[in-house]
């Protein structure tokens, strides 16, 4: 005998004391699994004999039951559970939780629950007991049905017991995680059939309109919304077809509300012939009893909603709360036909439904219908595919995971809506009107960030206070910020003598993590900064949710604006989107949006303050005292002023190189034509992040853009390096030293992939190395001293190397999220981290 319970199911053992209850549910479940009334006893009273303590026993167990089945959890409930009245309260939780109740009776002969009790040492229940609990219990069998049980499992006697060979648990039918896609889902159909057959011919499906056929194009698979009856002018060809692909494993089909209505109606069941029904019964009046008989196995057949995709993807009719996704009951069934009501009807005779999906925040994409919308769009990771085609407007398909829709044009208005149709003619962008404002609470106290690159990144309470600071009072509009690019770690301290960083650093890292190409770029003398340009300000306005007739922006690292006047900023974009538009980028990539992670030029441009105040008052300072000691040590001719003489003159060319690299970095700003821009990433356009794509790849691809009259896009020159390849790492070296040696900043090698991974995990995306001359301006003026390079050489690189990889696996998810057109709040909450991790005590000179 085998025993079959739902793999996500509350389990209840019934039976008297001494029937064998607690030796069933070890021996076929887990030990986590099993919640025993005894266990709940002891651990309230430290005895689990202690009668007294029922009441605490059994309110611990009730609590640890639902949190259980909250989050998913098979749970087995190990007490007698006789009485109507306690089987009630778990029937009550697994229908709170939507999990489907099973009961095991362990309905023992009187004389074998009576020997054991007598046998047992830890308890000796008088007979008059346990004789009450085998009373109660028979009595109440014929009732398990009626108060919610969907499956009982009998077991009478001892032989039976012993027949149990097995407990398998069967998958939910809405639970199909294995199916992967890729999907073409289709909304709301309502008998209209030629249009649907346009639809699947446009998504590149072969139809055979005449036969009620679909051949799918190989690897894809057809979802259907439900509501595929009423209203229209043929549904029988709407089911005949559908009917087909889903008995031939070419499509999956949820039932709607229609389509349960016309169940019932086959049925025999009294039901009003509204709302299109009495177009549709009219319409199978002519189609023959096989089909009929056909029809209502399928629609008996139909699953209330499907997880898919390992559970990243949700479909069903009216949508699904997350709490409800891949769960069973009467109120899921419910939810995924109606979605959920007020209670109230409108002024148009309809229910008020309340708006779910503005309160979603779900990790699974949901995608729905029911509610006919003027054009879909994204609200909370979920979106309404029901574009009112029957009412003639489209019929729309998404395609999975693409997330591209595909629609076709209604032939007709087969008829008028009983609401106006809402939606966006009214300029209404239901995500962007809720990122609108967004929720301190989401980025208060300690926050966990779940990553694709790093798993889970823990950001300190102490430093979110700082980072809601930048957020709230620095930095551009929240909603441009959708990606800031991570802190960049020098290479490893240079063993060679007159050094602090060396390329052979950066090559032996990569190289000990089993990278054999790097490639090397210069490194400008400039800032950085992301620059998002739009090819006009309806882009804007339409996927930044931003309306200020700007066509972009340029930010810092941190998320301040880079350009402090307004007017000079949008000027200086309005180049770079005319050099794009020249150029055809917004073709080529198909899109109307980029970002780009740039360095801007020149560095005065952002740091001019610094440079004034700090950098030139001390390289002026130094210079003229130290010309002043090194004339009063010149004009003796004391021998023992010799060796200081020297000193003081090394110390005073220190100071002049210390001002010569720095004024490299600064030229004078006129014009927008003396600003220089050397993108070096494509980080995203619209429907995509550019992370799969190799550092040749965005350099090759970034250089095409770049040059020409009134283009401040500039090339920057770059490298590929053979690891294993002597010549080629010579050349690279070779390379450094020539601009280093020209007062330039150095370059940056990067693994030819833009996202590594070594045998111990994410590897750094770039590592810098800088000129010895430059380093000046981070060491200060006399850092090439024996005594302060030495010390200096002794600096650790752990920390600011864990942090990079922090910001870099954040900085990607953030882009990444903001690609998938997902609420805002989990953009920022990766922005937020990233800022946060600001406050981290790391020496900034690295």
């Amino acid at each position: 005998m085998k025993i079959q319970v739902p793999e996500l199911s509350l389990v209840v053992m019934i039976g008297a004391t001494g029937s064998g209850k607690s030796t069933f549910a070890r021996r076929w479940f887990g030990a986590a699994e099993v919640i025993s009334s005894d266990s709940c006893r002891e651990m309230v009273s430290n005895n689990e004999n202690a009668m007294d303590a029922s009441e605490d026993a059994f309110e611990l167990l009730f609590y640890i039951v639902g949190k259980r089945l909250k989050r998913g959890l098979l749970t087995v409930v190990d007490a007698t559970n006789v009485r109507s009245e306690d089987r009630k309260k778990l029937v009550a939780l697994a229908r709170e939780y939507h999990t489907l109740p099973v009961a095991i009776v362990m309905n023992m002969p009187d004389k074998v629950c009576l020997s054991r009790n007598e046998a047992r040492a830890d308890r000796n229940l008088p007979a008059h007991v346990v004789t009450g609990h085998i009373h109660t219990l028979r009595k109440g069998m014929g009732r398990l049905k009626d108060e919610g049980f969907r499956k009982i499992y009998e077991l009478r006697g001892e032989d039976q017991v012993a027949a149990v060979t097995g407990i398998t648990r069967e998958p939910m039918w809405n639970v199909k995680k294995e199916e992967q896609g890729p999907f073409d889902i289709i909304g709301d159909i309502h008998g209209c059939y030629t249009e649907l057959c346009q639809l699947l011919t446009k998504l590149g499906h072969t139809v055979d309109a005449a036969a009620h056929t679909v051949e799918v194009v190989a690897g894809r698979k057809l979802v259907f919304l439900g509501d595929l009856c009423d209203r229209g002018p043929d549904t029988p060809s709407v089911y005949k077809l559908v009917m087909h692909a889903v008995q031939h494993g070419r499509a999956l089909c949820v039932p709607g509300n229609h389509d349960m209505k016309l169940l019932k109606y086959l049925r025999g069941r009294n039901v009003q012939l509204s709302h299109g029904l009495k177009d549709t019964v009219e319409q199978l009046a002519a189609e023959d009893t096989a089909f009929i008989e056909a029809l209502k196995v399928f629609l008996d057949g139909l699953v209330s909603h499907y997880v898919l995709d390992n559970g990243r993807l949700v479909v069903a009719h009216a949508g699904l709360k997350e709490e409800m996704h891949g769960r069973g009951s009467g109120a899921v069934r419910e939810f995924c036909l109606y979605g959920e009501t007020t209670g109230e009807t409108d002024e148009f005779g309809l229910p008020v439904r309340y708006n779910w999906a503005a309160a979603y925040t779900g990790k699974a994409m949901v995608i729905y219908g029911h509610t006919p919308v003027y054009a879909a769009q994204w609200f909370n990771n979920t979106m309404d595919i029901d574009t009112g085609c029957v009412f003639g407007g489209k019929l729309t398909a998404m395609r999975y995971p693409e997330k591209v829709l595909v629609d076709v044009p209604a032939l007709a208005t087969y008829v008028e809506p009983a609401r106006p149709i809402r939606m966006p003619g009214t300029g209404i962008n239901l995500q962007h009107e809720q990122d609108d404002v967004l929720d301190i609470e989401d980025l208060m106290g300690k926050q966990v960030i779940e990553t694709a690159l790093l798993n889970n990144i823990t950001i300190r309470e102490e430093y979110t206070a700082a980072a809601l600071e930048t957020m709230s009072r620095f930095s551009i509009h929240p909603k441009w910020l959708m990606y800031l690019p991570p802190t960049m770690s020098p290479s490893e301290t240079s063993a060679l003598p007159d050094y602090l960083e060396h390329p052979a650093g950066a090559f032996s890292y990569y190289r000990r993590n089993d990278v054999r190409q790097v490639i090397c770029e210069e490194k400008h003398m400039g800032s950085r900064a992301i620059v998002i340009v739009c090819k006009d300000n309806r882009v804007v306005a339409d996927r930044f949710g931003i309306e200020d007739n700007s066509i972009g922006t340029c930010y810092t690292r941190t998320g301040r604006a880079f350009f402090q006047d307004k007017t000079t900023e949008q000027a200086f974009l309005e180049m770079v989107r005319d050099a794009l538009t020249t150029r055809h980028f917004w073709e080529e990539q198909e899109t109307d949006w980029v970002c780009l992670d740039c360095e801007l030029m020149p560095w005065n441009a952002k740091a001019q303050a610094l440079l004034q105040h700090q950098y030139a008052a001390t390289g002026t300072a130094a210079v003229h005292a130290m010309d002043a000691v090194v004339s009063v040590l010149r004009s003796t001719d004391n021998p023992a002023v010799t060796t200081l003489r020297n000193d003081f003159e090394e110390r005073a060319d220190m100071c002049r190189r210390f001002t010569a690299a720095y004024r490299q970095y600064c030229w004078e700003v006129k014009s927008l034509a003396d600003y220089q821009l050397a993108p070096f990433h494509i980080i995203a356009t619209e429907g995509r992040t550019w992370f799969d794509k190799d550092h040749v790849w965005h350099m090759e691809t970034i250089g095409h853009y770049c040059g020409g009259e009134r283009n401040p896009m500039i090339r920057t020159d770059w490298k590929l390096v053979n690891l294993d390849d002597e010549e080629s790492v010579a050349e690279a070296v070779g390379w450094w030293e020539a601009l280093t040696a020209n007062g330039g900043e150095g370059m940056v090698v990067k693994s030819l992939s833009f996202i590594e991974r070594g045998s111990k995990g994410l590897l750094q995306p770039a590592i810098k190395t800088r000129g010895r001359e430059y380093l000046r301006i981070i060491y200060g003026a006399e850092y090439t001293a024996p005594v302060n390079l030495t010390r200096l050489k002794q600096r650790g690189l752990g920390t600011k190397r864990a942090l990079a990889l922090k910001e870099f696996a954040l900085g990607v998810q953030a882009a990444t999220h903001f690609v998938a057109k997902e609420p805002l709040r989990k953009v920022h909450q990766c922005v937020f981290g990233l800022l946060a991790l600001e406050s981290e005590p790391v020496d900034p000179r690295l």
